[in-house]
């Protein structure tokens, strides 16, 4: 059975701390995160201790990437027993598509790579504190822990200010910066009903 998408950790990689210091304070968006049943044991997804050279990489993958012109300054990857099972960075731009973020990209790399549409057992590193849309593809994509170098503010410095989109989320939809209207809601319960009915579906 696959673990509940709130099992897992959310950890920043401090700049200048000790190789094995993490953080779990709680920032504006870690805060979200909390943790199932008390205090997680990690039972899912500790394959071995925080390494600072996978992080290295992703910042490296980062710095490529910025100085190559193929995107933004995110990169991110996938490790699963101690080996990297996928990277990817922004390439927002030059496949002018709007959700290739650098997590998602991974994640879908590794995904296909492990031919599972959960990340059971793995870790996800990513060079900074992940925006509303990553947020949502870790929690479905279900890793055991993430750990984050920059924060939500670095990025915000940079022009990379997502902290609206939570603000939109507390607006009712029609009042929405893209206005959000409901249209025939009862029938589209039947896709729902369909989906119930279904003997030989795959939960996720």
């Amino acid at each position: 059975m696959h673990p509940s998408y709130r099992q897992f950790l959310y950890l920043q990689v401090q700049p200048h701390a000790n190789d094995r210091e993490l953080s779990d304070s709680a920032h504006r968006k870690n805060a979200a995160l909390r943790i199932e049943g008390g205090q997680y044991n990690l039972k899912y997804g500790q394959t071995g201790n925080m390494s600072p050279e996978f992080m290295k990489r992703a910042i490296a993958l980062a710095l490529e990437n910025v100085r190559s012109g193929s995107g933004g300054p995110f990169a991110a990857l996938i490790v699963k027993d101690g080996r990297i099972v996928a990277e990817g960075t922004n390439r927002v731009t030059v496949l002018n598509d709007p959700t290739a973020h650098a997590e998602v990209v991974a994640i879908r790399k590794a995904c296909r790579a492990i031919a599972d549409f959960q990340l059971t057992d793995c870790d996800l590193y990513t060079t900074c504190e992940p925006c509303p849309m990553c947020l949502g593809a870790i929690y479905w994509a279900r890793p055991a822990r993430v750990f984050y170098a920059a924060t939500a503010e670095d990025a915000a410095s940079a022009g990379f200010d997502d902290a609206f989109i939570y603000d939109e989320l507390k607006v009712a939809p029609n009042s929405r910066r893209i206005p959000m209207t409901q249209v025939l809601r009862e029938e589209s319960l039947a896709i729902f009903l369909a989906w119930k009915q279904q003997e030989n579906k795959t939960p996720y």
